[in-house]
C-alpha cells in the first residue's frame, strides 16, 4: 500500500474573470520527494504555488498537508504546519547579518517561549540553530556578512537558510535559478541536492538542466492543466509534452 502523500492537490480551480489560471489541477507529493511543476509562460504556475502557500484562495477544490485539510487555512498558520516558502517573495534584511537574518526565523518560529530565557541564554538558543542551518546551505563562512552584501547566489542560499529555520515539511522553491549565474546557479542546485530525502520540494523553474537533474517527478502545466506527471525520463519522453513545451529541448 502507497504511503499517504504529504502535499495531495485535489481538483484546484482559479479563475480570474474569464481567465482560468488553475483548471481542475490535482497532483501529489511524496514526503522526501522533489516535485518540479514545468510549463511555459502563463502556464499558471506562480498561481498554483500561491495558492498552496495560502497568497491566494482557489476557487474550488482540496488542499491536503500531511492528511490536514489546509484550503482555507491562513498563510502564517500553513506555516506552522509545516510548509514554507522560499525565493520569489524574499525575507531578507539587507542590513542584518546573515546569521542575524536566520536566527530571527528561528525567534519567529519559537514565538513568545523566549520571554522566559534571560538574553544570553536566548541569544544562544537562537544563534546555534541558526549556525546550523547557514552550514546546511553552506553560508557558514558568510555568517557575520551584512545579508545586502551577499552575492545573488548567496541570498538564494540564505533565503532558503530561513525557509530551513522555519523546521518545514515542505519546501516551495519558486525560481530559485532565476537571476544566478553558472558558478552561482551550481552552489543552489548542489544545496538542493544535499536537502533532497531531508525535505519534501516543490520546485518552479525554468532551467530545465537543473529540472531533469534534480527532480524525482515533474508535472507539466499548460494553460492552466496538468497535461503529464512522471519521472523525468518519462516526461521527456512524453509526445504531448514535447509538442506542448519542451520542443527541441526533448530532443
Amino acid at each position: 500500500m502507497a504511503a499517504e502523500p504529504l502535499l495531495r492537490l485535489d481538483r484546484l480551480r482559479k479563475a480570474y474573470g474569464a481567465l482560468v489560471v488553475t483548471d481542475d489541477v490535482s497532483l501529489a507529493v511524496q514526503a522526501g520527494e522533489l516535485h518540479a511543476i514545468i510549463g511555459p509562460n502563463g502556464a499558471g504556475k506562480t498561481t498554483l504555488i500561491h495558492q498552496i502557500s495560502g497568497l491566494a484562495a482557489p476557487d474550488s477544490g482540496r488542499i491536503l498537508l500531511d492528511g490536514e485539510d489546509i484550503t482555507h487555512v491562513p498563510m502564517h498558520q500553513r506555516v506552522r504546519r509545516g510548509l514554507a516558502r522560499s525565493f520569489q517573495i524574499t525575507s531578507i534584511l539587507p542590513g542584518f547579518s546573515a546569521l542575524e537574518n536566520v536566527a530571527l526565523a528561528v525567534q519567529a518560529r519559537l514565538g513568545s517561549s523566549f520571554r522566559f530565557f534571560g538574553s544570553a541564554a536566548a541569544e544562544e538558543a537562537l544563534n546555534r540553530p541558526a549556525m546550523e542551518h547557514l552550514a546546511t546551505v553552506g553560508l557558514s563562512g558568510r555568517a557575520h556578512v551584512p545579508a545586502g552584501l551577499l552575492s545573488h547566489g548567496e541570498k538564494r542560499q540564505l533565503e532558503l537558510a530561513i525557509a530551513l529555520a522555519t523546521e518545514p515539511k515542505l519546501l516551495l522553491l519558486d525560481e530559485p535559478l532565476a537571476g544566478t549565474g553558472h558558478e552561482d546557479a551550481e552552489r543552489v542546485i548542489a544545496t538542493l541536492h544535499q536537502l533532497k530525502r531531508r525535505y519534501a520540494m516543490v520546485l518552479i523553474e525554468h532551467d530545465m538542466d537543473a529540472v531533469f537533474a534534480l527532480a524525482d517527478r515533474i508535472s507539466v502545466l499548460v494553460y492552466g492543466r496538468v497535461i503529464a506527471t512522471g519521472t523525468p525520463e518519462e516526461v521527456r519522453a512524453n509526445p504531448d509534452v514535447r509538442s506542448a513545451y519542451l520542443g527541441e529541448e526533448a530532443a
